[in-house]
């Protein structure tokens, strides 16, 4: 692989011999501008807009336009003039762990190739060093005109480098999350839970970029003469509203068919809601209780106030309960057998 920066990592006071070299490439399809009408190719043209000509790159420099429109010319020697140590040099300025990396402030991706025999052996040992702590580098670096941060870790056998953005480059996020109340329940939670667990794992090296294959046919089909394929009837789209509880269940059951399984989607039951809830204290109900307790409660009472009040009437009513007697014993007598009186 080819090198884009060559200087030297600064370990303290051991100095590291390196190459630079790019760690991820670009796969998209490249498009060109071309005339609608014609098909002919849109090229931008470098024109100097002093002598009105175009100018080769090799003619072409820096400068920097200040406020009043004249423009300060900025040459290579004087960027490597510049009294920074990191001119040439990525230096370490930290060793943390890897949790304090904010993955926000990730940028690009390089390989650090020990540059040379002698610079095998304090590669080797900032590798090991690394590796034994579990903690990444941080570095700061100049690269394209500009000073950079970098993080340094172990991939593998090589000491990769990602370019971090500086704190300041990371926006606050202001007015991007809902601003409106919303409650999600808990059955929703569930499914969720459950859709999360049926999707699982998945091995990184089987994703691949379906865009780029279907731009890929697209042109094939456009240079062969045949007709591209199309995207289905009814495809989904994105800003809809759906009913989630739905979605959500149709999501774990389509999961579960692309994963081969036949059972029923995964059912998460909240702990909260299989507590045991407290048997209510029974309410009367037209001024009686409805258990088998409140039931001889009302029962001793009303004997209670029965007793009281046939004390009271005990004197009236005693004439008319002999009365009362004499009549049922006359009934007995002309209903059953006669019997032989017996002495009492």
């Amino acid at each position: 692989m080819r090198s884009i920066w060559n200087g030297a990592i600064s370990f303290g006071l051991v100095s590291i011999p390196i190459k630079l070299v790019n760690a991820t490439e670009n796969h998209n399809v490249s498009f060109r501008q071309i005339h609608t009408t014609d098909g002919g190719r849109i090229r931008y043209r470098k024109v100097c807009e002093l002598e009105e000509k175009e100018v080769s790159s090799a003619e072409i420099g820096k400068g920097y336009e200040d406020a009043d429109g004249s423009i300060i010319p900025i040459t290579e020697e004087d960027l490597a003039a510049l009294p920074i140590p990191t001119a040439k040099t990525i230096e370490i300025v930290a060793f943390v762990p890897q949790e304090r990396i904010d993955p926000l402030q990730m940028d690009a991706a390089y390989y650090l190739a020990a540059n040379g025999v002698p610079a095998a052996k304090p590669y080797t040992l900032l590798r090991e060093a690394l590796k034994r702590s579990n903690k990444v580098a941080v570095a700061k670096f100049a690269l394209r005109g500009r000073e950079r941060l970098g993080m340094l870790r172990v991939v593998g056998e090589v000491i990769a480098m990602h370019g971090l953005l500086w704190p300041d480059e990371i926006r606050a996020p202001e007015d991007v999350a809902p601003d409106t109340h919303v409650t999600v329940r808990d059955a929703e939670l569930d499914l969720a839970d459950a859709l999360m667990e049926t999707l699982g794992e998945v091995d990184l090296e089987t994703l691949h970029d379906d865009y780029r294959e279907a731009v890929e046919e697209l042109i094939s089909a456009k240079v062969e003469g045949t007709e591209p394929v199309k995207a289905p009837e009814g495809a989904p789209g994105g800003g809809k509203v759906i009913d989630l509880m739905a979605a959500l269940e149709s999501s774990v059951k389509a999961a579960q068919e692309a994963r081969g399984e036949d059972e029923e989607p995964a059912k998460v039951t909240s702990i909260s809601r299989t507590r045991k809830k407290a048997q209510p204290t029974p309410k009367a109900v037209g001024g009686k209780k409805s258990t088998a307790s409140g039931a001889k409660k009302t029962t001793s009472s009303s004997t209670k106030k029965s007793t009281s009040t046939a004390a009271k009437k005990s004197s009236s009513s005693s004439s008319t309960a002999k009365k009362a007697g004499t009549k049922k014993t006359a009934a007995k007598k002309s209903t059953s057998t006669p019997r032989k009186r017996t002495s009492a």
